[in-house]
C-alpha cells in the first residue's frame, strides 16, 4: 500500500540493485543498476509496478477486458497483455504507425499472450486526436461484445501508475541506504513521464538522499513540459502530498533524444554492446540503451563527475533487441564475428 492506495501484488519485489563492476572501473563512476526488469510477467519491465495499481482500480470496477495505446512495439502493451492473461481478462492494445512486415518482438508477444492488437497507419493528424478516435471506437466495439472494458492510457502514466514508482522510490531508498549510496543520482528514461513522476515524488515526498535525473527518449517540447507539471498537480491534489514543485524543479535531460522515438542510433547500440560485453545484461534501444548512452556522454560532457555514484533504473524492454528496423542495423555490425563453416 502506498499513500492510502492499495495494490493487486503480482511482482517479486524488491527487485535487486547491482553494482556494476566491470563498467565502473571502465567508466571511472561508481554504476548500480536497479534491475526493473526482473519485475517476472510477460518478460518484465517497468510497467509492471504501474499495472498492480491499475490493475486494482480495474478488478474494483468490476474490468472484464483491459484496452491500452502505444507505438506498434509498445513494452506497456506487451504488459498490459500479460497481466490481462494472468487474470482471465480480454486484452485490446492500439496503436498508430506501420506494420513491420512481420510479427516480432514485442508484437509476437502480445499474440502469445492472447491480446487483440489494432494497428493504424499514421493519417498526418495530431496523435492524441488519433489515439482518442481509434481507442473510442475500440471500446464501442468491445463493449457491444458484452465486455466490461477499463482503459490504461499511455504507459500506464495516470493518477493509480504512478504510485508502482512511488514505491520503488521508497524500495529503491532502503536499498541505497543499506549499500552506503544514499547520495547517489538515480537516472531513469523519460517517456509517458508515469515512472519519472513516480520517482520523484516518491523522492521528495519521502525526504530521500537520493537525487533523480531523467533522460528524454522523445523530443521533450512545450506540451510535455505542460503536461509534466499538470500530472504533478493532479497526483499532489489526489493524495494530499505536501511537496511543491514546478517545471524548473524536474531535471531532463533533452539532448540524448538521438532524432526521435524508437529510431536507430549508431552511439545507442553500441552502449547496448558495452553494456552487454562487460556485465552481460541486455538493454534495448528505445528506452535503456538510450539512457545509458547518455549517461556516456554525460561524463564526457562533464555533467556526470569522475567517481559520482550513479543508479541507473533499467526499465526492461529488452524484446525491442527483435524489432526489424534495429536488429538488421545490429546485424550488420555484428555479423563479421559469425564464422560460417561448410
Amino acid at each position: 500500500m502506498v499513500l492510502g492506495q492499495e495494490k493487486v501484488s503480482i511482482l517479486n519485489l524488491p527487485t535487486p540493485l547491482e553494482y556494476l563492476k566491470n563498467l565502473s572501473d571502465e567508466l571511472g563512476i561508481q554504476l548500480y543498476l536497479k534491475r526493473d526488469d526482473m519485475t517476472g510477467l510477460g518478460m518484465g519491465g517497468n510497467k509492471l509496478r504501474k499495472l498492480e495499481y491499475i490493475l486494482k482500480d480495474a478488478l474494483d470496477k468490476g474490468a472484464t477486458m483491459l484496452i491500452t495505446e502505444g507505438g506498434v512495439q509498445t513494452n506497456h502493451g506487451r504488459l498490459t497483455a500479460a497481466v490481462a492473461a494472468k487474470y482471465n481478462m480480454r486484452c485490446g492494445i492500439v496503436a498508430i504507425g506501420d506494420y513491420p512486415g512481420e510479427l516480432s518482438a514485442n508484437l509476437l508477444l502480445d499474440r502469445l499472450m492472447g491480446a487483440e492488437v489494432i494497428i493504424k497507419k499514421d493519417d498526418g493528424r495530431p496523435s492524441t486526436v488519433q489515439y482518442k478516435e481509434l481507442v473510442n471506437n475500440t471500446i464501442k466495439k468491445y463493449e457491444a461484445q458484452g465486455e466490461t472494458v477499463y482503459y490504461i492510457p499511455l504507459g500506464g502514466s495516470d493518477d493509480n501508475g504512478i504510485l508502482g514508482y512511488y514505491e520503488c522510490a521508497v524500495e529503491l531508498t532502503s536499498q541505497a541506504a543499506a549499500m552506503g549510496i544514499g547520495d547517489a543520482r538515480v537516472i531513469t528514461a523519460v517517456g509517458s513521464l508515469g515512472t519519472y513522476m513516480g520517482l520523484y515524488c516518491g523522492f521528495n515526498n519521502e525526504n530521500s538522499g537520493l537525487q533523480l535525473t531523467g533522460v528524454a527518449i522523445m523530443p521533450f517540447d512545450h506540451n510535455k513540459e505542460q503536461s509534466i507539471v499538470k500530472l504533478f498537480d493532479r497526483v499532489k491534489e489526489a493524495y494530499g502530498m505536501k511537496i511543491n514543485a514546478g517545471l524548473k524543479d524536474f531535471n531532463i535531460e533533452k539532448d540524448y533524444v538521438r532524432g526521435g522515438y524508437n529510431l536507430p542510433s549508431r552511439e545507442v547500440r553500441e552502449a547496448v554492446r558495452l553494456m552487454a560485453e562487460k556485465e552481460a545484461i541486455l538493454l534495448d534501444p528505445c528506452y535503456t540503451g538510450k539512457c545509458f548512452a547518455a549517461i556516456i556522454d554525460m561524463m564526457k560532457e562533464g555533467k556526470i563527475k569522475k567517481g559520482e555514484k550513479i543508479i541507473m533504473i533499467h526499465t526492461g524492454g529488452m524484446p525491442g533487441l527483435y524489432t526489424k528496423h534495429h536488429r538488421v542495423e545490429f546485424e550488420k555490425e555484428l555479423i563479421d564475428g559469425v564464422t560460417i563453416l561448410d
